[in-house]
């Protein structure tokens, strides 16, 4: 009965947010020195072809109404049209969010397979080699530019050894032989049977996950050691070791038990991470998806689509949160 009562609360407060980002972003876009007719017409139309698609483009009208319209109409999912593909943005999103996703996902399960068992080495062996090792490794995910890492990654493991595959999301030989259904190729071409097809998306997207990876493995590494090493020292941990129980239990069992309830947290946080920041990595190794979108949106002045992307990054981002404070409550009866 309370979750429902603080319900009309918590949507307000989400839908206020969305409104806020969206309203930055509307505002920053109209005052750039971008002309998004010139998109439309180029640089060479005549004065009054100018002027008519400035105005079919509402773009006469106050910047207070030209908001206000956009608002109305992305309430009723009308996102509007894209100069740059000529389709409706919500058809453009629907077609590249998936890649993101399938890109995000895979990260996030590097950064939670080698980032927990590293925080937790580096909380037992504090101050030792191991715990070295894992210091550096975040120091180094925090400091070194992600396109740089993946230009790197690109020369030595597909240009000179040859382990991965190319950039792009499937090679040429391949494309438009899976139907999409879900749009993340892997589940697509192993529902379809279409093994050939599966393997070559998964060299592909080995890559470029890896690098997005590394810096959940250096963020999430960071937080795990921190929340091991403040229960390593409860009261609860040392009235086991003076009962015998292995350290082995002691660390894996007891501790981390209640180092998983904050964790979730920082492994959600982390996810919407890699959902809104892929820009880079995907412009680098020619991911199709949003980051990428939004990108070339941005540099052709198309501004219906850098909203568009900008409003499913900022709802993702709200979603995800919102997941995680539920997983809170759910693992952690305190926070009830």
């Amino acid at each position: 009965m309370t979750a429902l009562r603080r319900a009309p609360g918590f949507l307000l407060q989400v839908g206020l947010t969305l409104l806020g980002l969206l309203a930055v972003t509307f505002f920053i876009g109209r005052v750039v020195p971008i002309d998004p007719v010139l998109a439309v017409v180029g640089d060479q139309a005549p004065r009054d072809v100018y002027e008519a698609v400035r105005i079919e483009l509402g773009l006469d009208q106050p910047l207070w109404w030209q908001f206000w319209v956009y608002v109305q109409k992305m309430v009723t999912g009308d996102f509007g049209m894209s100069l740059v593909t000529n389709r409706p943005v919500i058809e453009d999103i629907a077609r590249v969010f998936p890649a993101t996703l399938e890109l995000a996902t895979f990260a996030t399960i590097i950064g939670v397979a080698l980032g927990v068992p590293m925080g937790i080495a580096g909380a037992v062996w504090q101050d030792r080699w191991p715990d070295q090792i894992v210091r550096v490794v975040g120091l180094v995910g925090y400091s070194v530019p992600i396109f740089w890492l993946g230009i790197v990654g690109l020369l030595v493991f597909y240009g000179i050894l040859g382990w991965v595959q190319g950039p792009g999301r499937l090679g040429v030989f391949f494309e438009d032989i899976v139907q999409p259904v879900t749009g993340v190729l892997l589940v697509d071409a192993a529902v379809a049977g279409e093994w050939e097809v599966f393997w070559n998306a998964f060299g592909h997207v080995v890559l470029p996950s890896a690098v997005l990876g590394y810096f959940s493995v250096a963020y999430i590494a960071r937080m795990t050691r921190s929340f091991m090493l403040e229960q390593l020292t409860q009261e609860y941990v040392v009235t086991a070791r003076a009962k015998g129980v292995s350290e082995a239990r002691i660390v894996w069992v007891h501790a981390l038990r209640n180092v998983s309830v904050p964790l979730v947290t920082v492994i959600a946080l982390s996810y919407a991470r890699l959902l809104e920041g892929a820009v880079l990595t995907e412009t680098v190794f020619a991911w199709p998806g949003l980051g990428r979108y939004l990108t070339t949106a941005l540099l052709a002045a198309d501004m219906n689509a850098v909203l568009g992307a900008t409003v499913v990054v900022g709802a993702v981002f709200v979603g995800v949160n919102l997941l995680s404070d539920l997983l809170y409550r759910l693992l952690d009866p305190r926070a009830k």
